[in-house]
Order: structure tokens, then C-alpha cells, then sequence
């Protein structure tokens, strides 16, 4: 049902266009990482390899007028890191476009969900070795999540 690009949309931006149209936009998720440099946070392609001219935020809200339905951001400073997320950046996504926004990179523990839904206004939260490795049960961060006011499904 969703169809997610990254490298390809910032090789070809159209391509968000083309399969928007061709699909809608609900169905349409743009993948950023992004590095924080010199208080600057800039796109990157490869998985944080290869760094772009393309600002963040800039890039974020050309991505949501060509039609995506949503962006995953990836803080490639705080990928691998169990520091939590990029909180900052994911207000000020969520700020300045219209879409919804997931966060990725940091998660280590409870709390960090909760901040990154709270502080970071992030709609949905990525993480991938806190459950892999059974840090965190899925159940008991729904619970968490729900004892904060925050809307899952349990």
C-alpha cells in the first residue's frame, strides 16, 4: 500500500510527482536522512553516505508540494546511537509541512518515544535493534505510550 524512495527522489525529484499522481499521495513515503553539520542539517544519500547541497527543511517541503503523503526522517547523527531522537528537527518538520512525519535514529529506551511524540511532534516512530534485541517489548512501549496520552493501538 505506500512505496518509499530516498536517493531516487533526490537523483529525480519528479519521481514524487509521477508516482503521486500515478498512485496518490497517501501511498507515497520520501525517506530523508539527514546529517547535522556545522548547526546545518543536510540531506545525504546512501544511507547517510554521500552528502547533497539540499538543506533538510527545504528539501522536506519541496517533497510535500510534489505530492508525498509522508517523510521518514532519518537523523543520521543520532542513527545507531540509543541517544534518543533529533526532537528538534522533528518540530520544525512538523511545523513547516503538512504531512505526516516519522521519526528514525536515536531510540534506546521508553522515554525517547514518548519525547519524540511529544517534544518532537513526530506522528510515528521508527526503531529497528530495541526490538530486534528484545530491549523494549512492543506491548509494554503501547502501554507507555497510552499511560502519556498518547494515541496507539493497544
Amino acid at each position: 500500500d505506500k512505496v518509499s524512495i530516498n536517493s531516487s527522489a533526490v537523483k529525480n525529484p519528479q519521481l514524487i510527482n509521477d508516482l503521486a499522481q500515478k498512485f496518490g499521495s497517501q501511498c507515497i513515503v520520501v525517506a530523508i536522512d539527514a546529517k547535522q553539520i556545522d548547526g546545518q542539517w543536510m540531506v545525504h544519500l546512501v544511507g547517510g553516505k554521500i552528502p547533497t547541497e539540499l538543506n533538510l527543511f527545504d528539501w522536506a517541503k519541496e517533497v510535500a508540494d510534489r505530492g508525498a503523503g509522508e517523510i521518514l526522517f532519518t537523523s543520521m547523527n543520532h542513527d545507531g546511537t540509543k541517544n534518543g531522537f533529533a526532537n528538534e528537527a522533528l518540530a520544525t518538520l512538523s511545523e513547516i509541512v503538512n504531512i505526516p512525519i516519522i521519526a528514525s535514529g536515536g531510540a534506546g529506551n521508553m522515554q525517547h518515544f514518548v519525547d519524540t511524540f511529544v517534544k518532537g511532534k513526530a506522528d510515528a516512530a521508527l526503531a529497528a535493534s530495541v526490538f530486534h534485541f528484545k530491549e523494549i517489548e512492543i506491548k509494554t512501549l503501547k502501554k507507555e505510550l497510552k499511560n502519556n496520552n498518547i494515541e496507539v493501538r493497544i
